[in-house]
């Protein structure tokens, strides 16, 4: 094996695609312009629930949205234990994807290990076996052999990073050689998901607000469609195709999503800017000056709970004596964006 690999992954970039990477560029221009620090916060939220909650339906987890956001929320949910794993773990992958440059397979190998944590036997670890992926026809498609892994992750991570092409088609490619690699024995879908997901929201971070995922749900049949169609070309074009029509028509869900989302209030604003560590009722109050325990919650903590932005401890037990409230990552966000 060569010290620095070179691949070319093999697509073309045909009139129908330009014109799709157009059309996204200039929605995203016209969403990039004065979009609220809350309204970013509070759709990353609600995107976050509704990604996690598509993309493992794409895998045949059958736990509702509403189920997604109460583990979300640390409450019980009812449902098998297996997927309610596979949503803590796709939870906690997606809440670090600040964390990861998808250039960098160690990083690759670390998202697979949180998204697949006592799933599989050696979550974080290439396969090394043989791979392949089962239809209703028979098999479908037949992974490269499982010496060759390493070898072509680090060709398509190091094409990723250093080729001269838009980065809406560098996203769809990566998407689709990361699923023709096969690199893990399992959850190579939903990493492949994610891991497009994480690059184009380095290029532009209103991607962590779009509902791709939930586009791909919806039009499950002709995403593998377009995975096979690519495989028997020998060529990613019919994916790219596929993946710039969801992202487009993800935009015109974002698009259509009601301006008035809630309003994040001077009272909130203060609760969050004194919300250090985890901290009891009565010292958030003695933080903010106030006596009057229904005048905090109905103006103050009430509105941050529902909003997402802080969290109880004891979510089981509200009325707990050892209840204490904590920033989430939307709360910590917005506070550093506020600073």
């Amino acid at each position: 094996m060569p010290d620095s690999v070179s691949s070319n992954p093999p697509y073309e970039v045909t009139e129908e695609v330009l014109a799709l990477v157009a059309e996204i560029c200039e929605a995203l221009g016209r969403f990039s312009v004065d979009l609220p620090v809350e309204r970013h916060v509070l759709l990353r939220r609600a995107n976050r629930i509704r990604t996690v909650h598509a993309s493992l339906a794409v895998e045949g987890n059958t736990l509702s949205a509403e189920q997604v956001e109460a583990v979300l929320e640390g409450k019980r949910v009812r449902g098998p234990a297996q997927e309610i794993r596979e949503v803590q773990n796709a939870l906690d992958a997606y809440e670090r994807l600040d964390d990861w440059d998808p250039g960098k397979s160690d990083d690759l190998r670390a998202a697979h290990g949180v998204m697949m944590a006592g799933l599989l036997e050696r979550p974080g670890e290439y396969r090394r076996g043989a791979a392949g992926i089962a239809g209703a026809e028979g098999v479908v498609h037949v992974a490269p052999p499982a010496d060759r892994v390493p070898y072509l992750v680090e060709a398509l991570l190091e094409w990723l990073s250093e080729v001269a092409v838009h980065p809406l088609v560098r996203g769809c490619v990566l998407h689709y050689e990361l699923e023709f690699i096969h690199p893990f024995a399992d959850g190579n879908g939903r990493l492949g998901r994610l891991w497009q997901t994480l690059f184009l929201s380095r290029w532009k971070p209103l991607f962590l607000l779009l509902p791709v995922e939930h586009v791909v749900r919806d039009r499950q049949g002709a995403y593998y469609a377009a995975l096979r169609e690519s495989d028997a070309q020998g060529r990613s074009t019919p994916f790219i195709r596929f993946m710039l029509g969801a992202i487009r028509e993800a935009m015109n869900e974002l698009a259509a999503t009601p301006q008035a989302a809630p309003q994040v209030t001077p009272q909130v604003r203060r609760l969050l800017a004194v919300c250090e560590g985890e901290l009891s009722r009565v010292e958030l109050q003695k933080h903010l000056g106030l006596g009057d325990r229904k005048h905090f919650r109905a103006a103050y903590l009430g509105p941050a709970l529902e909003a997402g932005l802080i969290e109880m401890t004891i979510p089981d037990k509200p009325s707990s004596s050892n209840q204490r409230y904590r920033l989430t990552v939307e709360g910590r966000h917005l506070v550093g964006q506020s600073e």
